[in-house]
C-alpha cells in the first residue's frame, strides 16, 4: 500500500487535504505527519500551507519538518499546494521572507492598475479585489501526468494574495488570469505544486489528488 505523508507543521488545511486524498484514493495510506521521521518514511508527500508566508516559514522551520520536506523534494514524488507551492521558491515579497529555494523564482503580490489597492480609474472601471477568491480557469501550458483526465480550462478554486513568479517559464504547466497571467502551476523531476486548492475543486481536484497517487516520475 502506498503511503502518502501530508506535512503538519501547524499553517495548513491538513484536514480536508487528507479527507479529500483519502476519498480520491481509498487504497493509499492517508498519514498526517508532524516527525521528519514519518515524512522520510513515507512513499509520497503533500505539502499544504496557508496564512501568511513568514509565519509558514518560521513555523516549519520550528517544526524541525523544513530539511524533511526539502529531502522529500530531492527523493520522491511531492505535491505542492496553496503556500506549499509558494515556499518552495527563493523568496517571497510578503514580509521580504526567505522560502525553502528549491526552484527559482519570488512570489509577488497582485499589485498595480488592475487591483483595488491602485487608484480608481477616471472611467469607474471596478477594480479587482485582493485577495484573489473564488473559481477559475486553469490553462494547461504543457502536458503532464498529473492533468490526465482534467480537460484543458478546468475551473479551479483558489484563495490567494500572492503568486510564484518562476524565473526558468520551462517550470510553469498551468496560468490563471486575474487582471495578470500568472503561474499556478509548475513542475519539475518529481515535483508538481499548484497555488489553487484541489481540495475545495469538487471532481477534478479529486482527480489531481488520484493522478498523484498514481504518478511515477
Amino acid at each position: 500500500m502506498t503511503t502518502i505523508a501530508i506535512v503538519d507543521y501547524g499553517m495548513g488545511n491538513f484536514h480536508s487535504v487528507a479527507r479529500a486524498l483519502r476519498y480520491a484514493a481509498p487504497d493509499a495510506d492517508i498519514r498526517i505527519c508532524n516527525r521528519a521521521a514519518d515524512i522520510d518514511a513515507a512513499d509520497r508527500v503533500v505539502f499544504p500551507g496557508q496564512g501568511a508566508m513568514a509565519d509558514c516559514m518560521r513555523t516549519l522551520n520550528e517544526s524541525g519538518l523544513a530539511q524533511a520536506v526539502v529531502h522529500a523534494a530531492r527523493a520522491k514524488p511531492l505535491l505542492g499546494v496553496c503556500v506549499g507551492e509558494q515556499m518552495l521558491f527563493e523568496s517571497s515579497e510578503e514580509g521580504e521572507t526567505a522560502c525553502l529555494g528549491l526552484f527559482p523564482g519570488t512570489v509577488r503580490r497582485f499589485a498595480g492598475e488592475p487591483f483595488a489597492d491602485a487608484q480608481a480609474p477616471a472611467d469607474g472601471t471596478e477594480r479587482l479585489k485582493v485577495p484573489h477568491m473564488g473559481w477559475n480557469q486553469v490553462r494547461q501550458t504543457r502536458s503532464h501526468a498529473l492533468w490526465a483526465g482534467i480537460p484543458d480550462h478546468t475551473h479551479f478554486y483558489f484563495v490567494h494574495s500572492y503568486y510564484a513568479a518562476p524565473a526558468d517559464p520551462a517550470l510553469t504547466v498551468g496560468e490563471t488570469d486575474y487582471g495578470v497571467t500568472f503561474t499556478c502551476a509548475v513542475a519539475a523531476d518529481n515535483i508538481f505544486a499548484v497555488q489553487f486548492h484541489p481540495e475545495k475543486s469538487a471532481a477534478h481536484g479529486l482527480r489531481l489528488y488520484r493522478n498523484f497517487v498514481d504518478w511515477n516520475p
